[in-house]
């Protein structure tokens, strides 16, 4: 079976997943909403040979008898309200990250999503990894966990813009922006499907122009370590992950799209590459692991997801609310 989607976002994310997701041949882009006819008609194009409809109103894309599910991967501050209308329209919902701005709404979307018998899964690409899931698994070699470091920096071009006293959309509490938001989670999401969720986090972030977070340090602790968490859009950092533990430490070049594990032996002093070749399509492994979960009906799977998008959230919310970095349903 072969699920029909729609989309909602027309950037580079959208390219991306729809790529991968129909690598998969489990999924077959059918719809694509946009503000604009020109942009969802020259955004359709680039798809030749397949029947894709095109919506520049929302109700009657979220109504299109054809979609089973919907790809929300609009800005953060409209995830909320529009994978509650697509599940109430009776679609499985792949919600991009974040998932939404707070706690309560993410609740009501579970809630919703159960009371309708759909799925919604957030689309974190990273621990549907290969090598993500050899990390983890590899953590039981490396003893008892002392602690962690997590990077994620990625200089973003809008900084410039920032720079130049615009407020670009990824930079805007008004519209669910910041850098804990958008690239932080990442590392928070790592951390939590690693080691759960901790006992307590404290962020230290640098606040710029606009009033957001451009990046900053977040502390998880756990029961007897803490992890660190760094993540910046200011600049770029190419420092590795990795797990500290009594008898080895494992090592990450990078969080995401991860090419390489290494288990570091200290008394042996060897090194010993225990990953397998990465996936070339980045988003595909996710795709295929979401469009399983709804084919199966795999409610196990699902709540799993749920379970840790809900951590993810508590954590991020949390550490924007001690720091009085607030959305403006928050205010």
């Amino acid at each position: 079976m072969v699920l029909n989607f729609g989309i909602i976002g027309t950037n580079w994310i959208t390219h991306s997943y729809i790529e991968c997701a129909q690598a998969t041949q489990k999924w077959n882009l059918a719809a694509v909403y946009s503000r604009k006819e020109e942009s969802a008609n020259e955004f359709a194009s680039k798809y030749t040979g397949q029947k894709i409809a095109t919506y520049t109103d929302l109700d009657q894309f979220y109504n299109d008898s054809n979609l089973n599910a919907i790809y929300v991967a609009s800005p953060n501050i409209l995830h909320y309200e529009q994978a509650k209308k697509s599940l109430q329209a009776g679609k499985h919902v792949i919600l991009e990250k974040p998932s939404c701005s707070t706690s309560q709404e993410l609740d009501e979307l579970f809630k919703l999503s159960k009371e309708k018998g759909l799925f919604l899964i957030e689309a974190w690409r990273h621990i549907q990894e290969a090598n993500f899931k050899i990390l983890k698994s590899s953590i039981p070699k490396i003893g008892r966990v002392l602690g962690a470091s997590i990077t994620f920096c990625q200089f973003s071009s809008r900084y410039d813009a920032v720079l130049k006293g615009e407020v670009p959309n990824i930079f805007n509490l008004e519209m669910g922006g910041g850098a804990l938001a958008d690239m932080g989670c990442y590392t928070v999401a790592a951390a939590v499907w690693l080691f759960g969720a901790p006992k307590d986090a404290h962020y230290y972030p640098a606040i710029i122009s606009t009033g957001a977070d451009g990046g900053g340090m977040l502390v998880l602790q756990y029961e007897g370590f803490v992890v660190h968490l760094h993540s910046s859009k200011m600049y770029t950092s190419d420092a590795p992950s990795e797990i500290y533990g009594e008898k080895a430490t494992l090592v990450v070049p990078s969080i995401t799209d991860i090419e390489k594990v290494a288990l570091v032996d200290p008394r042996k002093k060897s090194r010993e590459e225990i990953g397998t070749k990465k996936e070339d399509l980045n988003l595909k492994e996710e795709a295929e692991e979401q469009v399983r979960i709804i084919l199966e009906k795999d409610w196990k799977a699902a709540g799993e997801l749920e379970e840790h998008s809900r951590a993810v959230l508590k954590v991020i919310e949390k550490v924007r609310k001690d720091n009085g970095l607030l959305f403006p349903m928050e205010k």
